[in-house]
């Protein structure tokens, strides 16, 4: 028998040889059909298809490889969630299954989704894949297999309140649970450890703004995940390199971007305010932002909004909550809202200026001053416009 084995397996490997010679002529041959006569390309709108001969030889050698399409990579039925990205090539999906071990070879993979011609075919979402299925079965799942998703884009500068009804609106969630755990802050990622004391333990700030494919069956936990690992993404080792380099805690960034989000209006000021803020903080001058204030007063009933406005800055300024930074100094103890990567940005790369006031025109833009005297004349300038 042991002999049997072997002399099988040497003809496999001399068919294989065979097959490999056979494609390199064969691509030789695709060179010069797609040249065409004097070296010139021949260009092909649609879709590149299998010629017969590729798919002769992948035929021939996905048959020799018949035993590992069909032996599983495994034997855990447990469902394993997957997902497509917007783009994501065929090969890169391919060895991404393998290193998740749901397969155990890329490249055979590759060719029997170039076999079946759908390896041009394979669509961005969510899937449930097992180690324990044979290679055609994944081809099938990823093929047929998307999970129902639901499509949700989260703006910038919305509190957590705001997220949660906003998901809740899209039946993905009941916000009162969503909200409890946003506000217990129980989960493990790198960037929500090290607050100072008295800093809020809540995931405000950390839910980033994004158009997001949550599939259906998401829970509540499931979609904060989501949510954070995004964050994580997109806050770059880059970032916090600048914010080492400004002696700011990621939790420190995410606050200030938070109010910088709320106040600017035109985006191009962005750095400029978060230079406002930063100089105030170096001066030891109390923030006095009002989204800081606004967040503090909390939903309005008469309006039916999150955020008060207009904002009384006689009344208004007074509430006693440590978000108040009319009345407490330095940062609130936490964000104020979930910011954009732009508000994260312009904290980490300010605007080089002077500035220590600003205050709003009628189309939203900002009179920036350097004293308060200054300040004044805009206040004039610009009240009741």
């Amino acid at each position: 028998m042991g002999g049997d084995d072997t002399l099988r397996t040497l003809l496999r490997w001399v068919l294989i040889v065979v097959v490999f010679l056979l494609a390199a002529g064969a691509i030789s041959l695709g060179a010069r059909h797609l040249l065409g006569p004097a070296g010139s390309l021949k260009v092909d709108t649609g879709e590149l298809e299998i010629s017969t001969l590729e798919r002769s030889l992948i035929g021939v050698y996905l048959n020799v490889r018949r035993d590992d399409i069909e032996t599983p990579a495994g034997d855990d039925s447990t469902p394993v969630r997957f997902g497509i990205n917007p783009g994501e090539t065929a090969a890169t999906i391919a060895q991404r299954l393998e290193r998740e071990d749901l397969i155990r070879d890329a490249q055979l993979f590759l060719y029997l989704a170039r076999y079946r011609g759908v390896d041009a075919q394979l669509e961005a979402g969510e899937y449930e894949l097992r180690a324990d299925m044979t290679m055609d079965e994944i081809v099938d799942a990823l093929q047929h297999g998307r999970l129902r998703e639901v499509t949700v884009t989260i703006p910038e500068g919305k509190r957590a309140e705001e997220v949660a009804e906003l998901l809740e609106g899209q039946g993905l969630v009941d916000s009162e649970a969503f909200l409890g755990l946003v506000e217990s802050g129980a989960f493990a990622y790198d960037f929500l450890y090290g607050r100072p004391d008295g800093a809020a333990t809540s995931l405000e700030g950390f839910l980033f703004p994004e158009t997001y494919r949550v599939p259906a069956d998401y829970d509540a936990a499931q979609i904060l995940d989501l949510m954070l690992s995004t964050f994580g993404e997109r806050f770059s080792p880059e970032m916090r390199q600048l914010a080492a380099e400004q002696d700011l805690t990621i939790h420190e960034v995410v606050t200030l971007a938070s109010i910088v989000e709320r106040e600017a209006v035109v985006p191009e000021e962005r750095p400029t305010i978060a230079s406002v803020y930063l100089n105030r903080l170096q001066q030891g001058m109390y923030l006095q932002s009002d989204p800081t204030v606004q967040y503090a007063l909390g939903y309005q009933e008469d309006t039916d909004q999150w955020w008060k406005i207009p904002m009384s800055l006689e009344e208004d300024v007074q509430v006693d909550s440590p978000y108040n930074t009319y009345l407490y100094p330095g940062l609130p103890p936490g964000p104020v809202c979930n910011p954009g990567l732009a508000s994260l940005q312009a904290v980490l790369e300010p605007a080089e200026t002077t500035y220590l006031f600003f205050f709003s025109r009628f189309d939203g833009s900002h009179a920036f001053a350097e004293t308060y005297e200054e300040h004044l004349r805009n206040q004039e300038l610009y009240q009741g416009q």
